[in-house]
């Protein structure tokens, strides 16, 4: 169906070139006719506009060009009259283009959404309507289609394509037992996954829902614009006025109102606008309207919610302790081997650690489960158990070995996973929740966009969170705060500035809801979170956050900026009407000219200002590369610290092995992941970002991590040869703890350098 204004143009322009060729060809009365009926077709539609409008009490700016039109035709001015129904006919369709053009990502993920999915039945497939979808089926996914809803693979692997979720270009590689998200493309084989909710509430589903309540939200600055309309309206009709007394001709308040019929001050914001949540929707974010986007250009203050948002709420590994005479490699195969079927949040940490060891990991025997308390089973004739304390050692007397890993625990606001072996304690495996490695460097943009105070709020324990906090560098910390608490700290620090709010759970939806912008993490777009948020995040990505508020600061200036400019300009050329210099249809033209510019200008907001890292596809895949050597070496450095603990408690010959064995470590693994590093990301880092060289201090941490390993070694040299002696622990000590510090903080930095080049 052809939209309304391009009819109306198509009627208005046939009657303008119809009347040009009746007056060239000498038939003066069949042209002004023809420009009557050019007039006429788009003042009917125009005058019913502009009724409603005073009906509801809302006068709009197009009564100018309804004003000029009947001028034009009370005149005798047909020509002007058929230019300016051009000119309104050409400026409703340059908007409708300006709306499809922008709105064209959002669509595009709207109409993306599948609607079959193929489940098995037996040996068989059967096509099923995408809502039939319920949690326990298992789809069959095949190369190139969409995946229909939230599931665990099923299958060995499986490659998606993520962009349209999250914006990133780079595939997601899932293997066997991860989640996947609905909405992404299968890039790869056929795959099988087990759906865990209903296709309504998954994730794409949710993100469909937030995509068409943003198309019908109107901003706030769209209402500004009228504002100011009506008092270009009242300006206009003044001078208008006043050119025809001193003019003494209404011919040049014709003239006046040609030139003043504002379709800049009418398109400009609206375009710009939606043009800013297309291209914030092309990003992976879910603007809710133009209303939160001009907010969020405001806000001076932003709250964090920690877990899941500053952390990755995916626990992860940070030591193996170990209690009696079992290695940490026997302890983590044996471990995780049962840990493989249970339901238990940090399973799927345990056993990450144990592949990313290269332990040989076998299906346990006689598994039973104790929901929230620990599992057991049978490894290779060995009876395994693995939770917590109480659950895997009853009644066992707590050793000097044991209050120390409490205490570890208690300080690093870690989580102990105690193990036992054939009945006897063995060890335990400290768990942490990182913090996002791209946190740091979205907080320091952050602070670069602009915003004043960035807080953290969260539930958890105050050593816990203001270790994180600390990490972060935010202004303040509020800890232990209940849902309804976070509302009080939402209207507390509301006091300092416009306000958004970052949080990914339930929990965190009154808070969303209450600040003056509410931002949901992670893309979970049927969840509480997402749906009392104003701008969703829909890639699991802090720094999205960033991305965001670039957007909306670059449209908030680029629609006052084609607001002002196009008024502007119509009040020179209505200046120049005034006095004469400017005929009604000479006007009609000249404002049509400015008609394009400001739309053409609003139109920008479709685009980036800043430009990302111009990375090859060969730098992000080296930092991938590097990122999962980081990732490999993580279990070595955890093994520093848990050394660094023990080494006065062990005996001496087991002390001096484990020394031997680290130092034999570093020169063979650490060492050449660092000069690596140096000679191949720096140099590829150096070389794309010109302007600023973020690999100096880098490089110095590298001299420091040579150093200290050097002076480990010879510290171990000069051990004798039944082990250290009591006198020799305490320089140990210190020497592994600094290492591990250093080296931790060196990854971190690694890590967030890294991550602006993998998914840049």
């Amino acid at each position: 169906m052809v939209p309304r204004h391009i009819v109306f143009l198509g009627l208005a322009l046939v009657g303008l070139v119809a009347g040009a060729s009746s007056y060239l060809a000498g038939y003066p009365d069949a042209a002004r006719w023809a420009w009557l009926g050019a007039t006429v077709v788009v003042l009917g539609p125009a005058i019913a506009t502009a009724t409603k409008g005073m009906l509801r009490r809302e006068p709009g700016v197009d009564l100018i060009a309804v004003l000029a039109m009947v001028g034009a035709l009370v005149l005798g001015e047909r020509l002007a009259g058929a230019i300016i129904a051009v000119m309104l006919a050409s400026g409703g369709a340059l908007e409708q283009f300006a709306v499809s053009r922008a709105r064209r990502e959002l669509s595009a993920l709207v109409g993306r959404a599948p609607r079959i999915a193929h489940r098995r039945s037996g040996a068989d497939l059967v096509d099923v309507a995408v809502a039939a979808v319920m949690p326990g089926d298992v789809l069959v996914v095949k190369p190139g289609e969409v995946v229909p809803a939230d599931g665990l693979v099923l299958s060995e692997d499986a490659v998606l394509d993520e962009s349209a979720l999250t914006g990133e270009s780079h595939w997601v590689r899932l293997e066997s037992g991860q989640v996947v998200r609905s909405g992404g493309t299968n890039a790869g084989a056929p795959f099988e996954l087990r759906v865990t909710v209903p296709a309504a509430d998954s994730t794409y589903a949710g993100i469909v829902r937030l995509v068409r309540a943003a198309e019908e939200s109107k901003a706030p600055f769209v209402r500004l614009a009228d504002r100011y309309a009506l008092g270009f309206l009242a300006a206009t009709l003044l001078l208008a006025a006043a050119a025809w007394i001193v003019g003494g001709t209404p011919v040049r308040a014709l003239a006046v109102l040609v030139v003043a019929t504002p379709c800049p001050l009418i398109l400009a914001a609206p375009a710009a606008i939606i043009a800013g949540v297309s291209r914030a929707a092309r990003h992976g974010i879910i603007v809710k309207g133009g209303g939160p986007l001009e907010t969020l250009a405001r806000v001076a203050v932003v709250l964090l919610d920690k877990t899941g948002t500053v952390t990755a709420a995916q626990p992860r590994v940070a030591a193996v302790e170990t209690v009696g005479s079992e290695s940490v490699a026997e302890i983590v195969r044996l471990a995780a081997s049962v840990e493989q079927l249970s339901l238990h949040p940090y399973a799927p940490a345990i056993v990450f650690e144990a592949r990313g060891r290269g332990a040989d990991l076998r299906i346990p025997e006689d598994v039973r489960e104790r929901v929230g308390e620990g599992i057991a089973g049978t490894v290779d004739g060995r009876r395994v158990a693995v939770g917590q304390f109480e659950f895997v050692a009853p009644g066992s007397v707590r050793t000097a070995d044991l209050r120390a890993i409490e205490a570890r625990t208690a300080v690093e606001g870690s989580a102990a996973v105690y193990v036992a072996i054939d009945g006897a304690l063995a060890g335990a495996f400290l768990l942490q929740d990182p913090i996002r490695a791209e946190a740091p460097r979205t907080l320091r943009s952050l602070r670069a966009a602009g915003i004043v105070r960035i807080h953290m709020v969260t539930g958890d324990h105050p050593d816990v969170a203001e270790l994180v906090g600390d990490a972060l560098g935010v202004d303040r910390v509020f800890s232990e705060r209940t849902p309804q608490e976070k509302v009080e700290v939402i209207r507390q620090v509301r006091a300092e500035g416009v306000t958004a709010m970052v949080g990914d759970g339930v929990n965190d939806a009154p808070a969303l809801a209450l600040a003056d912008v509410g931002i949901a993490m992670g893309a979970r777009g049927a969840t509480a979170a997402s749906e009392a948020a104003d701008v969703v995040l829909t890639a699991n990505r802090l720094d999205g956050l960033v991305t965001a508020i670039d957007i909306a600061k670059r449209t908030g200036r680029i629609a006052r900026q084609s607001v002002f400019v196009g008024m502007g300009l119509s009040i020179v050329a209505m200046a120049f009407a005034a006095l004469g210099f400017i005929p009604p249809a000479v006007g009609a033209v000249l404002q049509e000219a400015i008609d394009v510019l400001v739309i053409v200008n609003a139109l920008r907001a479709l685009g980036d200002a800043k430009k990302r890292p111009a990375r090859t596809e060969e730098v992000a895949g080296l930092a991938r590369t590097l990122a999962a050597e980081h990732r490999s070496l993580q279990p070595q450095i955890g093994d520093i610290a848990a050394l660094a603990a023990q080494i006065d408690s062990l005996p001496a010959d087991e002390a001096r092995m484990r020394l031997v064995s680290l130092c034999e470590m570093i020169e063979r693994d650490l060492l050449p992941h660092e000069r690596a590093e140096q000679r191949t990301a720096y140099a590829a880092i150096r070389k794309i970002l010109r302007d600023e060289d973020p690999t100096g201090p880098l490089i110095q941490t590298h001299h420091e991590v040579q150093r200290r390993a050097r002076l480990l070694r010879r510290l171990v040299e000069q051990l004798p040869t039944e082990g250290p002696r009591p006198e020799d622990s305490r320089d140990l000590q210190r020497m592994l703890y600094g290492l591990h510090a250093i080296l931790a903080l060196h990854f971190a930095q690694e890590e967030d350098l890294y991550a602006l080049f993998e998914s840049s």
